[in-house]
């Protein structure tokens, strides 16, 4: 008969603290939870330019090397732009042997998508095209809103 009692005890504390852990659970998940919309006060404009040599670029006429050299400048300041919002990632590897310096290299890479970017023109700078870029960050919020619409909390209520 002890032995049955302990058994019972034991199941029935099992049962108890069961049943509190899921009333305590259930307490602390429902709640109501209302949403803002925040918009900075002020949006940063950036501008980026790049360059591309017209002879270096492959093409059977003048004309083709001038728009591939148009194509590529405008490809190196969308880099510039990038490198202006998420950085340079830099990686570099130096040896020294007998105390001396024997090679020193580096490389860097830059990654990112750039949205809303207004080619504000495209120019001759010598034997080279340059083009410049705009990138208004009021602008790159509205597209940004329009896709996923940034939130703070602005009050939760607990049942």
């Amino acid at each position: 008969m002890n032995r049955f009692a302990i058994t019972l005890a034991v199941i029935i504390s099992a049962f108890l603290l069961s049943g509190c852990s899921a009333y305590y659970d259930l307490a602390y998940d429902q709640q109501h939870v209302e949403w803002e919309t925040e918009t900075p006060d002020q949006f940063p404009i950036l501008t980026a330019v790049g360059y591309a040599p017209i002879e270096q670029q492959q093409g059977d006429s003048q004309q083709h090397k001038d728009l591939a050299a148009i194509r590529a400048s405008k490809l190196a300041a969308y880099r510039e732009l990038a490198e202006q919002v998420y950085g340079q990632r830099i990686a570099g590897n130096s040896s020294v042997e007998r105390w001396a310096l024997t090679s020193d290299s580096f490389q860097s890479s830059v990654d990112g998508v750039i949205r809303g970017a207004e080619v504000v023109r495209t120019y001759t700078v010598g034997d080279y095209y340059a083009t410049e870029l705009k990138l208004d960050f009021e602008r790159v919020h509205r597209l940004y809103q329009s896709t996923t619409r940034q939130q703070k909390i602005k009050r939760v209520v607990y049942y």
